[in-house]
C-alpha cells in the first residue's frame, strides 16, 4: 500500500485535465523543436520554489520566441480546452508554476529583448523574459536604472504577472505603480495593448493594473513598457547590528514615521546572518541587522544617514559599517538576496514554506516578534528577512517536504501570523502573489463578495478556464 502524500492536504482537489494527442501533435507541428514532452523539461516546467513537489508536471513544454507563437499556442489549447501555464524563469514561491489540472506550459524565456529605451521620457519596453539585471543592463549608460528589486533575478514577465516589490519599495513602491503599459494574449489568442507611455490616464477601464498581478489567469503579458529612474547622485548603503529584533523593528518604524526618504530598509535576524556567513563568506556579526540604503545628493544622502544613525542609537544600534564603493555595496546586497538560498542550504535536503505578510508601520512591531515567539515555541528552523521600511516581512519555516508533521507545524505557524496580519489591518501577501498556496487566505483578507467578483472578472475572460487555472482562487 502506498504511502499516504504529506502534502495532498495543502493541495487543491482539482481533476487534472486530458492532453489529447491531437494537441500535441498539432503543437509539434507548429513549433518543431520549440515544443518538448521530455520528461526533463516537463519537470522543470511543473515546479518552482515553493514546497509543493508531488504535483506532476505539464503535458508538454511550448518555447515561445514571439507574441505571435504564444497566441498560436494559446490558440491551440484553447481548441482543446487545455489549461496553460506561463513560465518565466521558475523563482515563484506560492505554486504558481504547477500544473495543477494539467496542461502546457508555454516558457518565454527565450522572449528576451529590451524593445526600446526612451531615455527622455525615462520608459522601457522589453519582452517578458528578460530579466531585470538585464533592463539596469541595458539603460545605465543612459544614467537610469529600474528599481523594482524583488531579489531574485526573475522575469520582467513573471514581476509584472506577480505585482512584485522588493527591497527598493519604500521608495519607489511596485510593479503596480511602475508598469505603464502591456501587450497580453488572452484566453481566445488574442493580442491586445493596454496603457501607453504616458505618465498617467483616465481613459477607460485601467486594463493595465487588472493585469498586473493577475498571475497569468487572465491573460500571458509578452511584452511591458516600465518607468525608469535617474540613477542618484550619491548612494550610501549601511549596515547596524542590534540588541534584539524588537530594537530594529522599532528603529524602523521611527525611521519611517519621521519620513526620512531610504530607500532600503531590509530586517535580517541572526539566524540568517549566520546562514549568509557561511553562504557568501562574510564577516556579519551574528546578531540582528538592519541593511539600509540612501539615494540623493551627497548632502542629502549625509543627512539622511546622520538621522537614521541618531535613531538606531536610541534603540541600542552600534557597529554602523558604511559601504560606498559600488562593489562594497554589490557584496552586501548580493548576499542579502541570497538569504533564501543562504537558509535553505542549511538544512540539507529541506523545502521552506514562506510567508510575505504587510501590515500597517505601527504594527510591525507586533507582528514580527509574535512570529517570532511562535516560530520558536513550534521548534522548527525558520528565518526573517524583511522590507520591513514598508511593513513587509517573510517567515521561512525549513521543512521536510515528506514529513506530514514539520509540514502541518508550518502551515500552522503560517496561518497564525497570516490571521493575525488580516486582523492588524495588512494582508496576506505583500509580494509573493496568491498562487495556489494562499488561496483560502485571499477570501479572508478579501471577503466572499469580492472573490465572487474576481470569479466573474475570470469567467467572462476566460470563460473555459484555460489560464493558470487553479490559482489564486477556486472556480
Amino acid at each position: 500500500m502506498n504511502a499516504p502524500d504529506p502534502q495532498a492536504a495543502w493541495l487543491p482537489d482539482t481533476p487534472r485535465r486530458e492532453v489529447p494527442e491531437a494537441l500535441i501533435k498539432a503543437l509539434k507541428t507548429r513549433f518543431a523543436s520549440q515544443c518538448s514532452t521530455a520528461l526533463a523539461v516537463r519537470e522543470q516546467h511543473g515546479r518552482d520554489e515553493s514546497a509543493f513537489t508531488h504535483v506532476p508536471p505539464p503535458a508538454a513544454v511550448v518555447f515561445a520566441e514571439s507574441t505571435a507563437d504564444v497566441a498560436d499556442a494559446v490558440k491551440l489549447a484553447a481548441a482543446h480546452k487545455v489549461p496553460v501555464i506561463p513560465f518565466g524563469t521558475g523563482s515563484s514561491l506560492e505554486g504558481h508554476l504547477l500544473a495543477v489540472q494539467g496542461g502546457i506550459s508555454i516558457d518565454v524565456a527565450r522572449m528576451n529583448r529590451v524593445l526600446s529605451v526612451n531615455a527622455e521620457d525615462l520608459t522601457v519596453t522589453v519582452q517578458p523574459g528578460v530579466t531585470r539585471k538585464a533592463v539596469n543592463e541595458a539603460v545605465k549608460t543612459d544614467g537610469l536604472f529600474f528599481p523594482i528589486d524583488p531579489g531574485a533575478d526573475a522575469s520582467i514577465g513573471g514581476m509584472a504577472a506577480t505585482r512584485a516589490s522588493g527591497t527598493n519599495a519604500v521608495r519607489y513602491g511596485t510593479m503596480r505603480e511602475n508598469v505603464l503599459a502591456l501587450e497580453v494574449v488572452t484566453a481566445q489568442g488574442n493580442v491586445i495593448r493596454t496603457g501607453t507611455r504616458a505618465k498617467k490616464s483616465s481613459a477607460g477601464y485601467d486594463l493595465t493594473r487588472l493585469m498586473v498581478g493577475s498571475e497569468g489567469t487572465l491573460g500571458i503579458i509578452t511584452e511591458v513598457t516600465l518607468k525608469l529612474y535617474p540613477l542618484p547622485e550619491a548612494i550610501s548603503a549601511a549596515t547596524c547590528q542590534f540588541p534584539s529584533i524588537e530594537a530594529a523593528v522599532r528603529t524602523t518604524i521611527q525611521i519611517i514615521q519621521m519620513g526620512i526618504p531610504i530607500a532600503r530598509c531590509e530586517l535580517i535576524d541572526a539566524a540568517t546572518v549566520r546562514a549568509v556567513n557561511a553562504h557568501s563568506k562574510l564577516g556579519l556579526r551574528e546578531a540582528p541587522m538592519l541593511l539600509m540604503e540612501f539615494h540623493g545628493s551627497p548632502t542629502g544622502v549625509h543627512e539622511q544617514a546622520e538621522l537614521v544613525q541618531d535613531i538606531a542609537a536610541e534603540f541600542g544600534g552600534e557597529s554602523f559599517e558604511w559601504a560606498t564603493a559600488p562593489e562594497d555595496r554589490t557584496r552586501l546586497w548580493t548576499a542579502r538576496h541570497n538569504a533564501y538560498f543562504a537558509a535553505v542550504q542549511s538544512v540539507p535536503g529541506c523545502r521552506c514554506i514562506t510567508t510575505d505578510a504587510c501590515v500597517p508601520i505601527s504594527r510591525l512591531a507586533d507582528a514580527v516578534l509574535t512570529a517570532v515567539a511562535e516560530a520558536d515555541a513550534a521548534g522548527l528552523p525558520y528565518f526573517l528577512v524583511g522590507h520591513v521600511g514598508d511593513g513587509n516581512f517573510h517567515m521561512g519555516y525549513l521543512i521536510d517536504p515528506d514529513n506530514a508533521d514539520e509540514r502541518a507545524r508550518a502551515e500552522h505557524l503560517n496561518h497564525q501570523l497570516v490571521a493575525r496580519a488580516l486582523a492588524m489591518g495588512g494582508t496576506c501577501t505583500g509580494e509573493h502573489g496568491v498562487g495556489l498556496h494562499k488561496m483560502g487566505f485571499l477570501v479572508d483578507e478579501a471577503g466572499e463578495a469580492s472573490v465572487a467578483m474576481m470569479r466573474a472578472v475570470k469567467h467572462a475572460l476566460d470563460p473555459d478556464n484555460i489560464l493558470n487555472p487553479g490559482k489564486i482562487f477556486s472556480l
